[in-house]
């Protein structure tokens, strides 16, 4: 449960926005205020996550990313980029990883944060492909002859030393978030359009870190699979 002491680069991957305030906002809220530079890839924009019969994928992406957007500044994160694939039919391909890799080398983070693919009953398809895709592309970002066209005007290989992943059946690795706890509900309720009319929004994210805290003799965790490279 050691946190990181020097300041370093953070990303989180996945594949909607929200995602983050609903998996690892917390963590994310406590690491920015201690300086470390966190940043969010977003490979969706979430364009089929409504039910609004008038509502157009252009006007719910767009929307969304707007919401994701202020969430984020809420919890201190420094960018958020989107990948504008497709909501709902994400697929771990060879052009995917490609992406995510050059994204990757690009930033050069130390720490990767995003859902874990191998979790019991993960039934949501895009959650599997974001995993899978994010993990291979951190394999690959490392190896100067995986890719290589991407090496120029500066762009090197990428030596990620660890990957957090959250949504997990398998934590070993847990983060007080007794003190950030409001920002990570704060930063959930701007996403209106995906969490305004459920007035138990608080009291069951409460309830959820309070259960991850519990074992670990913490008021409220956030639990991680962690992967040392």
């Amino acid at each position: 449960m050691a946190e990181p002491t020097e300041k370093k680069r953070i990303m989180v991957v996945v594949a909607h926005p929200d995602d983050p305030e609903f998996g690892c906002a917390g963590t994310v809220a406590k690491w920015a205020v201690q300086g470390h530079d966190v940043r969010y890839v977003m490979i969706t924009s979430g364009d089929k996550g409504t039910h609004d019969p008038e509502m157009t994928p252009e006007r719910i992406a767009n929307l969304r990313e707007r919401e994701q957007e202020a969430a984020a500044k809420e919890l201190g994160v420094r960018r958020v980029e989107f990948l504008h694939h497709p909501d709902g039919v994400l697929e771990a391909n060879l052009s995917l990883r490609r992406e995510l890799v050059l994204v990757l080398r690009k930033y050069q983070p130390d720490t990767v944060l995003t859902i874990d693919p191998w979790r019991h009953y993960q039934l949501h398809p895009d959650h599997r492909a974001a995993g899978v895709a994010t993990i291979d592309a951190v394999i690959s970002a490392r190896e100067r002859l995986i890719f290589p066209e991407q090496l120029t005007n500066g762009v090197k290989p990428c030596r990620v030393s660890e990957v957090l992943l959250f949504w997990t059946d398998s934590p070993d690795y847990w983060v007080d978030i007794s003190d950030s706890i409001e920002r990570r509900i704060a930063a959930l309720r701007k996403h209106v359009s995906q969490v305004g009319g459920r007035a138990d929004l608080e009291e069951r994210i409460r309830q959820w870190a309070q259960k991850m805290g519990e074992p670990q003799g913490l008021a409220y965790a956030e639990a991680f699979k962690r992967l040392v490279f």
